[in-house]
């Protein structure tokens, strides 16, 4: 076997740190931005301040308290309900007005693409704080429609439907975002494959479910997945309603406000790092349940 001169072992040892030095800068940030927090974090959880002592190294005690932890197990509750009722209706409300739009058959399409797309724009806050003052029953829209008609309407902010008003806040905030990766999606068919189907005879129906979806199946996983991401990150809605409606929204009504509570209103730094990886943990397994369902061929 012919042996690797010195000169061409010397070129290969430039041209491997010389890719470092192209990645080394993101790896450094990647690192203290990302994988540092974590570890950090997977630090606090294996410990626990005492009243004597100070803090001890307790290992998995912290993760087996927030397995039997009640609050936690009802706070994952809510987001898993929110998650089966609200990502499915945002996701095909999303879908629809994609194929609308890309059908050519709306009029003024431009129009309603960027109107659609608009209240992604509106920062979470604001668009809380609107909906928010539109549920009210004393001072806002749904106060002022009782008053003018004389009725009473259900109270978006009790606490039996206070979850779907949230979610119908997130559904109005998302369902551009959506719509865009997914009008993105069919904009990229090759016009060829509708040409062949309408030389079949295919009509609008068939064209979308042989032809249109099988394509953006990958958008489609994609949307989905940050979708369930978001659902388990809800914070800032239900943090911004506990003021409007402090009976309904509990300070752990979410697991993110539950780890919010417990960090900064409790002092349970260690026991709040707990729940956040978790969290952390479910919401990756999930993600990528959903991931290796959606890409298989014959899904």
């Amino acid at each position: 076997m012919a042996t690797v001169s010195a000169p061409l072992r010397a070129a290969r040892r430039r041209r491997s740190w010389t890719g470092w030095g192209f990645i080394g800068p993101f790896m450094a940030v990647f690192a203290l931005v990302f994988l540092a927090p974590i570890g950090y974090s997977v630090y606090l959880s294996l410990f626990r301040d005492q009243l004597i002592g100070g803090n001890h190294y307790v290992g998995l005690a912290n993760y087996r308290q927030a397995l039997q932890d009640a609050q936690f197990w009802e706070s994952l509750t809510r987001v898993s309900l929110f998650l089966l009722i609200q990502v499915p209706i945002m996701l095909f409300l999303a879908l629809l007005v994609a194929l609308a739009l890309d059908s050519g058959r709306l009029y003024g399409r431009d129009f309603f693409r960027i109107a659609i797309f608009l209240p992604y724009a509106v920062p979470a806050v604001v668009a809380t704080l609107m909906w928010g003052f539109m549920y009210g029953t004393r001072f806002g829209l749904v106060g002022n429609i009782n008053d003018a008609f004389g009725i009473s309407l259900p109270d978006p902010l009790s606490p039996d439907l206070v979850l779907a008003a949230i979610g119908n806040i997130v559904t109005w905030e998302f369902v551009g975002y959506n719509m865009l990766i997914f009008y993105s999606a069919l904009r990229v068919i090759p016009h060829s494959m509708y040409e062949a189907a309408e030389i079949d005879g295919a009509g609008q129906l068939r064209v979308i479910t042989a032809i249109k979806l099988p394509a953006i199946r990958g958008a489609l996983v994609i949307a989905t997945i940050f979708s369930i991401i978001g659902t388990f990150q809800l914070f800032n809605e239900p943090a911004i309603l506990q003021n409007l409606a402090p009976n309904a929204i509990t300070t752990d009504y979410t697991p993110n406000i539950l780890t919010y509570s417990l960090s900064f209103s409790g002092q349970q730094h260690n026991y709040a790092a707990t729940v956040a990886i978790i969290m952390g943990l479910l919401t990756m397994v999930v993600a990528y349940v959903v991931q290796l369902r959606g890409m298989r061929k014959d899904a």
